[in-house]
């Protein structure tokens, strides 16, 4: 089953600090449970979470959707369907 991968890392590091998979078929569902200021959060970074559930639909689309480089955090954030 295809799946939502969200991988977090220090910028500059081959390993993930944070790694969440999220299965396709309960995408549409999870992100109704995700709280509006955490989207708001992501929305600011420029991730349109509707738009990633509409993406995640398209069973012949994979690979890496987006990656957020945070230097005042020093994290690179990596959203991908696989």
């Amino acid at each position: 089953m295809a799946k939502l991968k969200i991988t977090i890392y220090k910028i500059g590091a081959s390993e993930p600090e944070t790694t969440v998979s999220i299965p396709v078929g309960v995408l549409k569902l999870a992100s109704k449970l995700i709280p509006k200021r955490a989207e708001s959060a992501l929305l600011e970074k420029g991730v349109d979470l509707d738009e990633i559930v509409r993406l995640s639909q398209n069973p012949e689309l994979h690979g890496t959707i987006v990656t957020v480089e945070e230097h005042k955090s020093d994290e690179k954030i990596v959203i991908s369907l696989e």
